[in-house]
C-alpha cells in the first residue's frame, strides 16, 4: 500500500503519522499479511524520497524504521518472524546506502538543514543515526575512528560549502550596496532596469580591504552561530568542529592574503582587520593561537614593527622641529610641543595595547619597546626644555625691570606634566624597566632642581644690582665724599632734596610681581614652595654677606633706609606666600635684622631720625 495514500492530508510534522493513520496502517497490514520488514522498507523508501526532495524528516523516525529493518535482516525477530527474503535484504542494502548518502549530505549542509539548531535535537539524532548506519550488524559497534573519519570528511566539505555560500552572499551584498551608492541610481532611481553589473567599479586596494573586513565580520558571525547552535550536537567530536573552523578560516585566509598583498606599503588601514579577527580568536579557547591565528600574527608582526619604527622616527622629528619654533605659550598642562609629544606617545601605546597581541613574548617586547621609547622621548623633552629655560634667563634683564615671563612658568609646567606622564607612559612591572623609569624620574627631579637654582641665581643677580647701587654710598668712597661735600655746600643756600625710595620700591615691585606670576601660573605647589624657600634664603644670605663686608663701616642713611624697606617687605611677602617660620627666622635673618636695628639706633642719634622708616613692627606694616 503506497504511503502517500495515507499521507494525503493527515500526516504529522517531519514524517510522523497521526494515531488514526497508524491504526489504519496496522489494520491494513494485519488483514493483508504485510510483513513488518516490508512495511518499514516501504516507509523508509518514501521517507527518503521526501527527504531527498528537501522535506524535513525527523531522524528519530528514520532511526526507528531503520533499526527495525536492520534487526530483522541480521536475524532477530522484532515482529516474531525469523525469515528474511532476498528481496528484502537487497532493498535494505540499497536503502542503507541511500540513507548514508542522505545523512552525510545533511551533516555537510548542517547549517542549512538544521538552521540555528532547529528542529531541536535533530542534528544530534542525525549523527546518532549515521553511527547506526555505519554498523556492520546490530551487535558489533562501529569503530570510533571510522565514524570520526566520515564526520571529518563531512565537516571538511561543510567548511567549503559554508565559505562558498558566504562569499557569494558577501559579493551580492557588496554589489547591491555599490548599486544603491552609485550616482546614476541616486539621480535616476526610477530606472528599474539598472543592474548590478553596469554599476560595478574598479576594485581598488581600499575597496578590496573594505570587502575583506566585511567578509571577516560574516566569517566571525558564522563561527559564533556554529558554536551557539551546533556545538552541542558535535560534543563527542569537538576536535572535529575545531578542525572545521580552522579549515573554514583557512579558506578565508586565501582571500585575506590576496587583499593584503595589494595594499600600498606603509599603509595602516588594515589594522582594523587584525583587531576584528584577533579580538574574536583570542577569547576562543580552541582557536586562540591556532593555525589561522598564528598565520594572522605572522602576517601582522612585521607590519606592527614597521609601524612602531616609523612612529618613533616621526615623533623624534616632531620633537626636534617643535622645540626649534616653540613659543612656550601655555597649552593645557604644558607647551604645544610637549602636549603633542605626550598625546602621540599615549595614542601609540593605546593603539598597540588595543591590539591585544596574543603571543605573550612578542606582546611584552612591544610593550617594553614603547615604554623605553617613551622614556627616551620624555628625556629629550626635559633636556630641551631645560636648555630653553637657561637661554631664556640669560637673555633677560639683570635689573629690577625683570619680570618673570609666562614662558618660564610654562617650562616649569612641562616638567610637572612630564613627571605625571612618565608615571603612565614609562611604568613597567619588570625590574630593569622599573629602574629605567626611576632614572627618568630622577632626571626630571634633578632638572627641576637646576631650573630652580638658575631662577634663584637670577633673582640673586637682580638683588646684587640693587646692592651695587647702594655700594656707591659706602663710607670713604669718592662718590660718598663728593656727595656729602656737595650736599653740605648746597644746603647753605637751598633745600637739597634727599634720595628717594625708588630703588627699594622697584625691587619690592619686582619681587611681588614674580611671586604672583609663579604662584598663579605654575601648576605644582611643591615646586613653588622649594623655589620660594631657596629664593628667600639665597637673597637673605646675600644681604647678610653684604652687611658683613661692611662690618667696620657706618651705613649711609640712604643705604639703611633702602635695606630696611627691602628686608621688611621681603620678610612679610614671603611669609604671606607660605614660607615656613623656620626658614623666615633663620640665623642669617636674625643677623641682618640685628645689624639694621643697631644702624637705625645710631642713625637716629647722629642724623636726628629716619623719617618714619624703622625695623620695628615690620610684621604689621603694609
Amino acid at each position: 500500500m503506497p504511503i502517500r495514500l495515507l499521507t494525503g492530508g493527515g500526516e504529522s510534522e517531519n514524517g510522523w503519522f497521526s494515531p488514526g493513520q497508524v491504526f489504519v496502517l496496522d489494520e491494513y497490514c494485519a488483514r493483508n499479511g504485510v510483513r513488518g520488514c516490508h512495511r518499514h522498507l516501504c516507509y523508509l523508501r518514501d521517507l527518503l524520497e521526501r527527504a531527498e526532495n528537501g522535506a524535513m524528516i525527523d531522524p528519530t523516525l528514520l532511526h526507528y524504521s531503520f533499526a527495525f529493518c536492520a534487526s530483522h535482516v541480521h536475524g532477530n525477530r522484532p515482529d516474531g518472524i525469523g525469515t528474511v527474503s532476498v528481496d528484502e535484504k537487497e532493498r535494505f542494502e540499497g536503502i542503507k546506502d541511500r540513507l548514508r548518502v542522505l545523512l552525510e549530505n545533511q551533516i555537510t549542509h548542517f547549517r542549512y538543514c538544521f538552521p540555528f539548531g532547529r528542529p531541536e535535537g535533530a542534528l544530534k539524532a542525525t549523527l546518532s543515526l549515521l553511527e547506526r548506519v555505519l554498523m556492520k550488524d546490530i551487535v558489533t559497534p562501529v569503530p570510533q575512528e571510522e565514524v570520526k573519519t566520515v564526520i571529518r570528511t563531512c565537516l571538511e566539505q561543510a567548511a567549503l560549502v559554508n565559505y562558498q555560500r558566504l562569499s557569494e552572499y558577501a559579493k551580492v551584498e557588496g554589489k547591491k550596496r555599490e548599486m544603491y551608492e552609485h550616482p546614476v541610481f541616486c539621480l535616476a532611481s526610477q530606472v528599474m532596469d539598472l543592474t548590478i553589473q553596469n554599476v560595478g567599479r574598479l576594485v581598488t586596494p581600499a575597496k578590496k580591504l573594505e570587502d575583506t573586513i566585511r567578509l571577516a565580520e560574516l566569517v566571525i558571525e558564522v563561527l559564533q552561530q556554529n558554536e551557539e547552535h551546533h556545538a552541542e550536537a558535535f560534543a563527542w567530536w569537538s576536535d572535529l568542529m575545531v578542525e572545521h573552523a580552522e579549515t573554514f578560516l583557512s579558506l578565508y585566509a586565501v582571500d585575506m592574503d590576496a587583499a593584503l598583498e595589494v595594499q600600498p606599503p606603509d599603509s595602516w588601514d588594515s589594522f582594523p582587520l587584525f583587531q576584528l579577527l584577533n579580538d574574536f580568536l583570542r577569547v576562543d579557547y580552541n582557536l586562540c593561537n591556532g593555525k589561522f591565528h598564528k598565520h594572522l600574527q605572522d602576517l601582522y608582526a612585521p607590519l606592527v614593527v614597521r609601524y612602531v619604527d616609523l612612529m618613533e622616527s616621526s615623533i623624534a622629528q616632531s620633537i626636534h622641529r617643535g622645540f626649534e619654533r616653540e613659543s612656550w605659550e601655555p597649552v593645557n598642562n604644558g607647551s604645544g610641543t610637549s602636549e603633542d609629544l605626550f598625546w602621540k606617545l599615549d595614542a601609540l601605546q593605546t593603539f598597540i595595547r588595543d591590539l591585544h597581541w596574543p603571543e605573550e613574548e612578542f606582546g611584552k617586547h612591544l610593550e617594553t619597546r614603547l615604554k623605553l621609547m617613551s622614556s627616551d622621548m620624555i628625556e629629550s623633552c626635559v633636556k630641551r626644555t631645560r636648555a630653553a629655560f637657561e637661554a631664556k634667563l640669560q637673555r633677560s634683564s639683570r635689573t629690577t625691570d625683570f619680570r618673570v615671563p609666562q614662558s618660564i612658568c610654562t617650562m616649569f609646567n612641562v616638567m610637572v606634566d612630564a613627571r605625571a606622564q612618565s608615571a603612565k607612559l614609562c611604568a613597567m612591572e619588570l625590574g630593569q624597566e622599573r629602574q629605567y623609569h626611576s632614572q627618568i624620574d630622577n632626571l626630571i627631579e634633578e632638572t627641576v632642581k637646576e631650573m630652580i637654582t638658575l631662577l634663584v641665581a637670577k633673582f640673586v643677580v637682580i638683588l646684587e644690582s640693587v646692592l651695587a647701587k647702594l655700594s656707591r654710598y659706602d663710607e670713604g668712597t669718592l662718590f660718598s665724599s663728593f656727595l656729602s661735600f656737595t650736599v653740605k655746600a648746597a644746603s647753605k643756600y637751598v633745600d637739597v632734596p634727599k634720595p628717594g625710595m625708588d630703588v627699594a620700591d622697584s625691587y619690592v615691585t619686582f619681587v611681588r610681581h614674580s611671586q604672583d606670576m609663579l604662584r598663579d601660573k605654575v601648576n605644582e605647589e611643591m615646586y613653588i614652595e622649594r623655589l620660594f624657600d631657596q629664593w628667600y634664603s639665597s637673597t637673605m644670605n646675600l644681604l647678610g654677606t653684604w652687611l658683613t663686608d661692611r662690618m667696620d663701616l657706618q651705613l649711609h642713611l640712604y643705604q639703611l633706609k633702602i635695606l630696611i624697606r627691602i628686608v621688611k617687605k621681603k620678610y612679610r611677602d614671603f611669609r604671606l606666600q607660605g614660607v615656613l617660620d623656620s626658614t623666615l627666622n633663620s640665623k642669617m635673618y636674625d643677623t641682618v635684622r640685628h645689624r639694621l636695628i643697631l644702624e637705625e639706633a645710631t642713625a637716629s642719634v647722629r642724623e636726628g631720625g629716619m623719617q618714619g622708616i624703622s625695623m620695628k613692627d615690620s610684621d604689621e606694616e603694609d
